[in-house]
């Protein structure tokens, strides 16, 4: 795929190293993704092929958890219940999502086609999904102080 004049190709790891260098630098405050793309002299593209990298490889190798909230922006929060906080909303958005795949999908294509063993089989793993997901927001909630 050409590239247009004036683009420039930065490989994701450097992308991510420039961002994470600047969140670890705002830490604990964030920072949105205007202040990234100034803090970092990237554009916003580059910015976001940054936390992509941070969020599939970086955080795991540095041991620094990723948020994100619309007051704080992008941050390594250094306390652990802000850490539960942004999974438990992460896994319930995952469970509204599967809840809804079934009811709106799986369960009236089951329904309608017994026979079909994709549907069957959709809608056990799904449920088996939800069940999962369920056991840790309970799990989360009985950590909130």
């Amino acid at each position: 795929m050409p590239r247009t004049k004036g683009s420039v190709n930065v490989a994701a790891n450097v992308c991510g190293e420039r961002v994470r260098i600047a969140l670890m630098e705002a830490r604990p405050a964030g920072l949105t993704l205007k202040q990234l793309m100034q803090a970092t002299g990237m554009s916003a593209h580059h910015v976001r092929k940054g936390l992509n990298y941070i969020k599939d490889t970086s955080a795991l190798e540095h041991l620094t958890p990723l948020t994100y909230d619309a007051r704080n922006g992008y941050r390594f929060p250094v306390n652990v219940a802000d850490w539960i906080a942004y999974e438990l909303g992460g896994v319930q958005t995952l469970f509204n999502r599967a809840s809804r795949l079934i009811t709106s999908t799986i369960a009236p294509h089951a329904a309608a086609r017994p026979e079909d063993e994709f549907a069957r089989n959709a809608l056990e793993q799904i449920n088996g999904l939800k069940a999962g997901l369920a056991m840790i927001i309970m799990a989360g909630t009985h950590r909130r102080p």
